[in-house]
């Protein structure tokens, strides 16, 4: 029974699809007038978790996640290099790509709307909230007047409308009739895209544009709305009122924020300028590392950002690599006929399993089924430390391999080392060679030249133990 905290109700909830076995999800895109930052990653990586995780316990899963490509932010990069607000988007939106490839984002099956192609729904539904006295035209923009939803404002921020006063993304304007009221539909201005519209000639607010096409591609009421926490008041808020004033329903079920991503204590963001491009963090580190160190945490919880938390993530992953690298050696070695059977491997492997969904099961815990998959690494290690192995013990530990291989990779989405990949400078091969150099100068009794390659090989690394018949060696 998956469980997920419902930023609405401020409670745990199990879920319970609008259909059955299937799963609509509608997640938050980013504004693309830049290449996005790490703390832009994590809401991309959290909710495509979410999305492998459904799938992995038998749901069918829309989901959506847009790019916002008509946004002030836009026109003005576009005003800034003398290009069209088309050119800004296309480059932002195919760097966006480039860049969280390398996070392995699952995008077969995905739908990725923009709001430039659904300026119809958008107008349709402004036209809505007129007709139905939820907004106001003035002076060629409109207005949803918040005062009119006073009794369901406010219900995803817990807020009071009287208490609420002007915020992010919030425009004070002397046309408005209230500061709170938010614009539907801004009227053109020189130099800006514009649409022909009932009010004139104009673009779409920001807020809009989510309802619109969420209401178009998973109707009027559908399961998860997903976004960063810095999104729940206004923006979603705003969702909210449009969406049910405007075509009625519930709008979403559960909704779902992920954590801030802190650097020095505090939230990253490009308005504080203490940002770190997605692609400059990957120049250091594989994205397979930023993968691991988002999914280090509970998707609620702020992480904080530096250089020691990342190489904590690479050694953790690392530590992973090489169990799965010592199971192949293991297999490679082959069974022995009087080798032990590991038949509480298999038990390991099926608890495991049991122990990762149950943390899975309780809102995404990543961060616990994480620790489920190290707890077995443990004993695996133990495990191959063992001589001599059974066909059942080879067995067994193909098992794990396989469930751990699956685990990390189809469901959390962290792809894992395999030993034919180069290692740095050197290939595998070229570390048996060294190996197979070290053994006869331990034969020969050459201690300084075997601790010589042992002392280079360390350096590089890698890890080596010298077993009774043989050296094996890990990442």
């Amino acid at each position: 029974m998956i469980k997920i905290y419902n930023t609405m109700t401020r409670r745990l909830e199990e879920f319970k699809s609008l259909k059955e076995n299937e799963v609509s999800m509608y997640v938050c895109g980013p504004t693309v007038y830049n290449c996005i930052h790490i703390g832009n990653a994590r809401p991309a990586i959290v909710f495509d978790t979410v999305r492998r995780y459904f799938e992995y316990r038998g749901y069918k899963v829309n989901y959506v996640s847009n790019f916002t490509d008509v946004d002030d932010k836009i026109i003005k990069r576009a005003n800034e290099e003398g290009v069209s607000c088309e050119e800004i988007a296309h480059k932002y939106i195919n760097a966006y790509f480039e860049d969280t490839k390398k996070v392995n984002l699952k995008e077969e099956g995905m739908q990725r709307p923009k709001a430039t192609d659904y300026i119809e729904e958008m107008k349709d539904l402004v036209k809505s909230l007129v007709d139905k006295g939820y907004a106001y035209e003035s002076q060629g923009d409109v207005y949803f007047q918040v005062d009119k939803d006073k009794d369901n404002y406010g219900c995803l921020s817990h807020q009071d409308v009287g208490n609420l006063r002007s915020g992010a993304r919030v425009e004070v304007s002397n046309i408005k009739k209230s500061p709170l009221d938010f614009a539907l539909w801004k009227k053109a201005k020189e130099g800006e895209p514009s649409w022909d519209s009932p009010w004139g000639k104009g673009r779409p607010g920001w807020h809009i544009e989510c309802s619109a096409m969420s209401g178009k591609l998973l109707g009027k009421t559908f399961d998860i709305h997903g976004g960063g926490q810095d999104l729940i008041f206004p923006h979603h808020e705003n969702e909210i009122a449009q969406s049910t004033c405007g075509v009625g329903g519930d709008y979403a079920k559960y909704w779902m924020h992920n954590g801030y991503i802190n650097v020095d204590g505090e939230k990253m963001s490009k308005s504080l300028g203490n940002f770190f491009l997605l692609r400059e963090v990957l120049e250091h580190y594989e994205g397979r590392v930023i993968r691991f160190f988002v999914l280090g945490a509970q998707y609620r919880k702020t992480i904080d950002f530096s250089d020691t938390e990342l190489q904590q993530s690479k050694t953790g992953l690392e530590r992973i690599d090489n169990a799965i690298l010592r199971i192949k050696e293991k297999v490679k070695d082959g069974a022995k006929e009087n080798g032990e059977n590991l038949e509480e491997l298999k038990v390991d492997v099926e608890t495991s399993r049991e122990k990762f969904i149950k943390a899975m099961d309780e809102d995404f815990n990543t961060a616990q089924g994480i620790g489920v998959i190290f707890e077995l690494v443990k004993k695996i290690n133990k495990y191959c430390d063992i001589e001599e192995l059974s066909e059942n013990g080879i067995k067994y530990l193909e098992m794990a391999e396989s469930f751990i291989t699956y685990i990390m990779e189809e469901v959390l989405g962290v792809l894992l080392k395999k030993d034919t990949e180069n290692l740095g400078n050197l290939t595998s091969e070229l570390v048996e060679f060294l190996l197979e150099i070290r053994r006869k100068a331990r034969a020969e009794k050459n201690w300084a030249l075997s601790d010589e390659i042992r002392d280079r090989i360390l350096k590089m690394g890698i890890k080596i133990k010298d077993g009774k018949d043989k050296t094996t060696w890990t990442l």
